[in-house]
This record gives C-alpha cells, structure tokens and sequence, in this order.
C-alpha cells in the first residue's frame, strides 16, 4: 500500500503540477518526470522483465527526438510535422532494433550489451558529424505549433487576457504540459498492460530460465526480440516528448551516455521488474538532481558556526552526497524501493 500510495501522489502531483507549482523551473522539473517515466519504464521492460542489459536506450530516444526536430524544422511548426517526424523517428527505432535484435540477441548477454554500445557510440558520432541535418554539436533549435505558444490563450476573459484558473493562465504552455503528460501517461499505462498480459509472463519465463522457456516451445529469440521493438518505440515516444517540450534537439540532450547512467541508476533505485518502480526511481533521482544543490546551500548556512561541516556541505560536492544516497539505498533497498517493499526480491 506504501508504494500504490506514492505513487498514486505522484500521479496527482503531476496530474496538477501547473498550478500547485507554477514557476518556470518545477515545470520543467514535472515534465522531464513524466518523459523519463516512459523513458525508464520502457528500459525496465528489457533489464527488469526481460533480462536484457542493453546500452543503446539513448539512440531509440534520439531518434524519437531528432525525428521530430528534423521535420519541424524542414516543414515548419505544425502537427502534421510532430506526427510525420515522430511517425519517422519511432519507425527508425523500430528497424534499428529489429536488426540488433534479429542479429545480436542469439548471443551471451555481455556480447549483447557490447553491441548495443557500439551502436550508441556510432549514432552519437552521426549526430555530431551529420551537421546539414542534425546541426552537429549545436543541434537544432525550432518553433512548436502555436497552440503550445504561451501567448497563446486558451480561454480568454472580459478584458480579452488569458483567463486564470487558481491564478493560473490557461494558455499555451498549459497545453504543452499537459500534452506531455497526457501522453506520457497513455505510454505507461499501455506499458503496464504489456508486463500484465501473457506476453509479460512468457518475458519472465525468459528471464528466470532461458533454456526452460525454449523447452517448453517459446520462441526465445522471437519474444526478446519483440519487447526489445516495443521498448524503442516506447524510447521513441518519449525522445518525441522531450524535443517539443524542450524546442531543441542536441547530442548532450538526448543522446548522451550521462542520460544512459541516469536510466540505469533510476531503475535500479525504484526497482527492477517493477513498473511503478521506474516512477519511484525517476523522481527521486530528478529532484536529487535539481534541488539537493539548493539543500546544501540552506545546509552550508544553517551550520555556518560550526567546523569543517559547511565544507562539507558545499553545493560543489552534490554529486558526492549523491552518491553516498545511491549506495544508502542499495544497501538497505538491495532490490530497489518498490521491489524490496512489494517484497519481490527485484522480480516481479
């Protein structure tokens, strides 16, 4: 009941971001959540589920991102151009990992994830080098459709203003938000269905003993093969989210190996096997990153008299307290919070 409840808080929370938090930066905080949710989960559908250790997580979602980047800007910014350039993006993922898998997920799991590496490592140096078409190491910046323009009003006044819900203006940038989250939400949802239905049982089967599955008739390749498609698409969908939200598209942005880490470490503090621990993963991993500095600095202050401990409280040393926090969390959640209280030993 613990983790249904939190996470059931975290829905609500984000299901009313704009206005319980309506500055500029929690916003941008709220809807890199709901990207990375899908962003996670999808991962969690091949390491958590499936048992496959793939690296190559970030290309599907740059792809996704640099699909619709690439059509905004060649068509201009309109729907038809985050359909077509979406549509383009997921299809690309698709045929990249239906290849890798066809060819690659015959062999040990090492092997695979060396592949997968390499995989990633060659779409990053596309992006860069392909400058004419990915704008290189500056990436792409672009216009979205004008619905998503916060001077857009969605329902105006009297005085012909935007008109305010809880002091709140309902105009673009609401329905930008709440396009991301609307969307994100059918992801997951549509995720979670997969892990409950008989294809997610055959994926555990898969996961728990290979050699087994395949005796008693499945088609181990066939399966692995499949929910590593549906997870780069679900990649995809998210790399579509990120760019319109953002208006811009970059190497660091989407396909960098930092983003890698951050997925593995979110999965594996919400833990794996675990959909709604990839809700738990992401937001706890996200608000590390934006609000401990702000901690620190109110921690640094708070003990300003005493010796050595403001020192140590130095916002420059966030990624030190952070990763005391991860090995904390290993050490007392060694299956990840959702799966050591669902008492699942990391499995579901």
């Amino acid at each position: 009941m613990l983790v249904y409840g939190a996470v059931g808080l975290i829905a609500l929370a984000l299901a009313l971001a704009p206005f319980l938090f309506p500055d500029i930066r929690s916003q941008e905080v709220a809807a890199r959540i709901c990207v990375f949710i899908v962003l996670v989960a999808s991962y969690d559908l091949l390491i958590g589920y499936t048992g496959i250790v793939s690296f190559a997580h970030t290309m599907f979602f740059g792809l996704g991102a640099y699909g619709t980047a690439i059509a905004i800007k060649t068509m201009g910014p309109g729907f038809e151009a985050i359909l077509l350039g979406g549509g383009a993006g997921i299809a690309a993922a698709l045929v990249l990992a239906l290849l890798i898998g066809l060819l690659s997920l015959r062999v040990k799991a090492i092997f695979f994830a060396m592949v997968t590496l390499s995989a990633a490592s060659v779409m990053m140096v596309l992006a860069s080098q392909l400058s004419d078409f990915t704008g290189g190491e500056d990436g792409i910046t672009y216009s979205i459709p004008k619905l998503f323009s916060p001077a857009t009003e969605l329902l105006a006044d009297a005085d012909g203003k935007a008109l305010r819900l809880f002091g709140v203006p309902l105009n673009g940038k609401l329905a930008l938000y709440y396009f991301v989250f609307l969307t994100a939400l059918v992801l997951f949802l549509a995720m979670m269905r997969i892990v409950a239905s008989p294809l997610g049982s055959v994926l555990e089967a898969i996961r728990e003993n290979e050699m087994r599955a395949e005796a008693i008739g499945y088609r181990v390749v066939f399966y692995r093969t499949t929910i590593f498609c549906i997870a780069a698409g679900m990649a995809a969908g998210a790399g579509i989210l990120r760019a319109v939200w953002l208006k811009y598209t970059g190497p660091e942005v989407v396909l960098s190996f930092d983003i890698m880490i951050d997925i593995l470490l979110m999965v594996v503090i919400g833990g794996m096997g675990t959909m709604l621990g990839a809700v738990i993963g992401v937001v706890l991993m996200t608000l590390a990153q934006y609000y401990l500095k702000d901690l620190m600095v109110l921690g640094a202050e708070a003990t300003a008299d005493l010796p050595i401990v403001p020192d140590l409280l130095n916002p420059e040393r966030w990624l030190l307290w952070l990763g005391l926090g991860f090995i904390l969390l290993v050490y007392f959640f060694p299956s990840g919070i959702a799966g050591t209280l669902l008492g699942k030993g990391g499995r579901k």
